[in-house]
Parts: C-alpha cells; sequence; structure tokens
C-alpha cells in the first residue's frame, strides 16, 4: 500500500468550506442543451453539480451526449433522441444514408439490433 495522504468526505467538504467553495448536485434534470452556432449537443438524463465560489457559480455536466445539427436555417433539425454512436453503427452496418438509419432506430424504439435487421430486409 502507498503511503500518499488520504482524505474522506468529511475532510474534503471541510476543506471546500474554508476555501469558500459550496458543491451541490442538482435534482431532477431531465437534459441539459448547450447551442452553439451550428448544433446543439443535447445531454439527456445529466449529472449536473453546481459549484459556487466568491459568488460565481460553475456547473459539471455529465452524461450521454445527443449532436443536433442546424439545418441550413439556422434552426436545429430535429432532435434525435438517439445516441450519434447508434446512428453510425446503423449507417456502417447498412450502407444507408442517416437519414434512414433514424428512421429504422425510431420504428424499433431504438434497438440497434432490430433496426439493422428492418433495413436489411426492406
Amino acid at each position: 500500500m502507498g503511503g500518499g495522504m488520504r482524505i474522506n468526505d468529511r475532510q474534503m467538504k471541510q476543506a471546500m468550506k474554508k476555501m469558500g467553495l459550496k458543491q451541490e448536485s442538482v435534482e431532477g434534470v431531465v437534459e441539459v442543451i448547450i447551442r452553439t452556432k451550428d448544433r446543439d449537443i443535447v445531454i439527456k438524463k445529466a449529472d449536473v453539480v453546481c459549484v459556487e465560489m466568491g459568488g460565481s457559480k460553475s456547473y459539471q455536466v455529465s452524461g450521454p451526449e445527443i449532436v443536433v445539427p442546424h439545418g441550413e436555417d439556422g434552426a436545429p433539425e430535429e432532435v434525435v433522441a438517439f445516441p450519434e454512436e447508434d446512428i453510425e453503427m446503423v449507417m456502417s452496418q447498412t450502407n444507408c444514408d442517416r437519414q434512414k438509419a433514424i428512421d429504422a432506430l425510431k420504428a424499433t424504439d431504438g434497438q440497434l439490433a432490430e433496426a439493422i435487421m428492418k433495413i436489411m430486409t426492406e
């Protein structure tokens, strides 16, 4: 065993309090959307922690992301409730386009194998 310094949760909270740092989980988060000029990054079922220090708040967000590109008019394209890697997997396994992969995932409630079989049997 290493002889490094170990700190327990209570000690960590005391140290944070001394530094004027307050941290708490944000409960009940359904989704977080980060909107840029050309896309939205949607994080469903996100774990969000708010850190407050010196009157300033920072948020740490973690969870699976879905990237929604904006159309030519600047508006977000249809929000897709499937992870990008699932869409890409269907596309690569069936050599179909993105919209066909999304439609197959919608028709099979997001079941990868079923979506791939659906396209392959059409």
